[in-house]
């Protein structure tokens, strides 16, 4: 055996044991992967039925605001309608208070004026 096979025997064997030394990380890593695989499997497999359910929640809301609208509209017209009674009112009762009230003033000054 000369210098130049034993010099090629040692670079074979620290290649053989540099490739040793590459392949843990890598299997580490392939078990990472795998991991990393499962939990977005299992996170997949748990948002569905969050989804669902909100989609539910969802639904049930859109059906309270329609309640709601049904509501605010009700309200809306008793308030014009309170609105419109407010000014009849006004003016059946208003127009003749303020006569009175005129008749009142004048009936003041004539009695203060015979004085």
């Amino acid at each position: 055996m000369s210098i130049g096979d034993i010099a090629a025997l040692v670079a074979a064997i620290a290649f053989a044991v540099l490739s040793l030394a590459a392949t843990i990380p890598l299997i580490k890593l392939g078990r990472t992967v795998d991991e990393v695989s499962d939990s977005i499997k299992s996170i997949t497999d748990g948002i569905e039925p969050v989804l669902s359910g909100l989609s539910e929640t969802v639904t049930e809301t859109n059906k309270q605001l329609a309640k709601i609208d049904k509501i605010t509209t009700s309200v809306e017209e008793v308030t014009l309608n309170i609105a419109s009674l407010s000014a009849v009112f006004a003016q059946a009762v208003g127009g003749p208070l303020m006569k009175l009230a005129g008749l009142g003033v004048s009936l003041s000054k004539l009695i203060k004026g015979k004085k």
